[in-house]
Formats: C-alpha cells, sequence, structure tokens
C-alpha cells in the first residue's frame, strides 16, 4: 500500500468518476433480465472500479488469501495483487486509521469490516478523522473513503454481532450511509460510494449475500451508478405507504402480496440511502396513500422510523388518515437462542397484523369507509379561551383516526 501511495502521481487516473444518466439514456439494452446474487453484483463493483480507477484499492481481515470472509473480494488478490487487495492483523482501529490516511492523500480505500460490530473499535477513526475532517478544514480536505461490511442479524451470532447500525451512522454530519438491498442495489449504491469524495459507510446484510435477484442489461453496465440520496419505489400502491430497508424490504414486499389479496393495495419504499434521507419520495407517497408504516431491524429508539416519522410531522401531517406505525426490533441486546432472536426481529407478520392502521381501508379509494369518525383537524394552539391566565387548546384528531386525541395547556 505504501508504494501505491509513492506511485499514486504516476498512476492512470479516472476522469469520468460519476455517471451521466444521459450517456446511458443513449445506449439501447435487451430487456432480458439475468440472475445475479447480492455476493457477485458487489464482486463485480469493486473489480469494476478497481479497474477504472488505480487509486481504489480494498483492504480488511481475509480480503486476500482467503478471498474475504464472505466471498465479496473472491478473485480480486489474484487480479491486483496484495499491494491493492491488503491482508490486514485483526485491529480495527489500526487499518480503519490507515485507510482514513491513505484517503487524506488522495487514494480511494474501500474498508471492510467482518462486520460493523467491530468498527465499534474504529469509531474514532469513522466519526472524528473522516467524517468530521471536510468540515474542519474549510472544505479543503476530502475524504473518499469507504467503510463497507455485513450490518445488523445474522443468525444465531449473538448481541455482540448483531446489532443494526443504520440510526448511528446516519445522526452523524459529515458521512454518507447506504443500505443495499437487491443486486442492483448492492452494485450500482457501491459503485457510487466508491466514486464519492466523501466518507461513505456501506451497509450490507449477511443473510443476503447469497440471495439471487434479476439484473438488467443496464445494471450490468459498467458506468451504472445509483444515485445517493434516492429512494426507490419497489412496489406501486394507494393505501398505505410502507418504508423499509436492507432485508426488510423483502419482507415488506412479501406483506404487501398478502395484503394485496385482501384488498389492500400497499407502496413499498426501499430507502437505499439513509443519510441523506429521500424525505420528497417518502412524502409523496404518504400523501398519495395517507398512511404510514417504517420498518426496519435495529431498535425502536431513535431509529430511522423515528426519523422518518419526525419528517412526516413536520411536511405531512395534514394528509395522515391514521396514526404512524413502527415496527422494529425488540428493545433487547439479540438473544442467542433461535426462538427469541425470531422473536426480537420484525417478521412479516407483524406486519400484515396492522389492524389500527389498516382497518378503515376502503379498497377501492384508499380512505376510511365511514366518515362517522372523521373530525376536522385542527392545529395545536387554537385558543379556546384567551382570557384565562391558562387555556386548552380545543380537542382534535387525525382523520379516521378515532381515539388519537390531544389536550394542551399552553400558559397565555
Amino acid at each position: 500500500m505504501l508504494r501505491i501511495m509513492r506511485n499514486k502521481l504516476d498512476a492512470p487516473v479516472f476522469t469520468s468518476p460519476f455517471l451521466k444518466p444521459a450517456g446511458l439514456a443513449l445506449r439501447s439494452y435487451s430487456s432480458s433480465a439475468k440472475q445475479m446474487t447480492v455476493r457477485e453484483a458487489l464482486n463485480s463493483a469493486l473489480d469494476e472500479e478497481m479497474s477504472a480507477d488505480h487509486n481504489v484499492f480494498l483492504m480488511g481481515e481475509e480480503v486476500g488469501e482467503y478471498q474475504g470472509a464472505y466471498k465479496v473480494s473472491k478473485g480480486l488478490l489474484q487480479k491486483f495483487g496484495p499491494e491493492r487487495v491488503v491482508d490486514t492483523p485483526i485491529t480495527e482501529a489500526g487499518f480503519t486509521g490507515i485507510g482514513v490516511g491513505a484517503a487524506f492523500y488522495g487514494l480511494r480505500p474501500v474498508v471492510e469490516f467482518m462486520t460493523f460490530n467491530f468498527a465499534m473499535q474504529a469509531i474514532d477513526h469513522i466519526i472524528n478523522s473522516a467524517a468530521k475532517t471536510n468540515y474542519m478544514s474549510a472544505g479543503n480536505i476530502n475524504v473518499p473513503i469507504v467503510f463497507r461490511g455485513p450490518n445488523g442479524a445474522a443468525a444465531g451470532v449473538g448481541a455482540q454481532h448483531s446489532q443494526c447500525y443504520a440510526a448511528w451512522y446516519g445522526s452523524c454530519p459529515g458521512l454518507k450511509v447506504l443500505i443495499p438491498y437487491s443486486s442492483e442495489d448492492a452494485r450500482g449504491l457501491l459503485k457510487a460510494a466508491i466514486r464519492d469524495p466523501d466518507p461513505v459507510v456501506f451497509l450490507e446484510n449477511e443473510l443476503l449475500y447469497g440471495e439471487a435477484f434479476p439484473v438488467s442489461a443496464e445494471v450490468l453496465d459498467s458506468r451504472f451508478c445509483i444515485p445517493i440520496g434516492k429512494a426507490k419505489i419497489e412496489r406501486e400502491g394507494k393505501h398505505v405507504t410502507i418504508t423499509a430497508f436492507s432485508k426488510m424490504v423483502g419482507f415488506s414486499l412479501k406483506a404487501a402480496e398478502t395484503l394485496a389479496k385482501d384488498g389492500i393495495d400497499a407502496e413499498v419504499i426501499n430507502l437505499r440511502s439513509i443519510r441523506p434521507l429521500d424525505r420528497p419520495t417518502i412524502n409523496a407517497s404518504v400523501r398519495k396513500t395517507n398512511r404510514l408504516v417504517t420498518v426496519e431491524e435495529g431498535f425502536p429508539q431513535h431509529g430511522v422510523g423515528a426519523e422518518i416519522c419526525a419528517s412526516i410531522v413536520e411536511d405531512s401531517f395534514g394528509y395522515l388518515d391514521s396514526p404512524v406505525e413502527r415496527i422494529a426490533g425488540a428493545d433487547v441486546p439479540m438473544p442467542y437462542a433461535a426462538n427469541l432472536e425470531r422473536m426480537a426481529l420484525p417478521q412479516v407478520e407483524d406486519i400484515i397484523s396492522l389492524e389500527n392502521i389498516l382497518k378503515d381501508v376502503d379498497e377501492n379509494q384508499g380512505a376510511p369507509t365511514s366518515n362517522e369518525d372523521q373530525t376536522p383537524m385542527m392545529p395545536l394552539g387554537v385558543e379556546s379561551n384567551l382570557g384565562d391566565a391558562f387555556h386548552e387548546t380545543e380537542t382534535w384528531q387525525l382523520n379516521g383516526a378515532s381515539g388519537l386525541q390531544v389536550w394542551e395547556e399552553v400558559f397565555w
């Protein structure tokens, strides 16, 4: 790796790091799709970006000789050599610091963690060194680095190997946080992350590595790239919006299929990007469906779903016909026993059984079946007696959300 730094100025430079959509629009692609696993998608993205830009290199535990703990880096050592596929000791703080330093110099490291639970050993480098340097240098120093690896629960690996860090990193200014679901996501988002001038946390899912998804010829194009900060509507619907990321996207799609049999048309949004969050897409969907369910496997308190709920309350509160529902993992460290582990994670049936939000759906109109319980929504702070030192606001409720009433005493 040190030789990479010495030879940096002599290495070919990838002169077109960002995809121009118009260029792809001029090409014609076959409509047929092939199957590709998420593991293969990540591997091909790394291969193509390392071929296109000699400043890109991969480092981490077992990424070289062992071909990667999850075989994501299979074949890369043989193709690019040990100076660009660097096996490291088991010291996350050490090799993450080396990676950040290389990014300061202008290289584009991809740092792999065997699991993001182990990235806690390197949190100072990720947050204080990588995320904050561009701001603290008044924009003079970019840190083009990618931190990637499996995130969240796998199966039977205990509390120290099962945590979802989407909300942790999503709360930190200076980072971009991406979470792929499908092979298309994995390939397009990883390319975008490597090409980005800022630090990117790339959260994968161990259980999705071997899952195959159809990919089009456009996705297989070496120039394919997914814009950071843009969600994807995986399934359009009119009755309820379901937001999810990573493995929970698949669960939400399965739940939507089941709900459709009961006449409930769910719209499923694959967030793809946690930071920046695609608020316009989420708000536009909720304004259409008038209902929102957020799904995530992380802890409920201060989670991604909580941030989405806040966004809807701020921007689209008047469009809600029901209270927002949050589905998240249990508020406990992950149990080791298989039966308890399943209970601690959201399941498809948890999404299907949302009686409170879905019981009043009219399958034809996507609206409450009865207007009897609807009360005109009044804003907080409408005064009932201006002459009193203390006064109560009018009772109000969300349209169609019987029983959700708020009383507020306001000092006058």
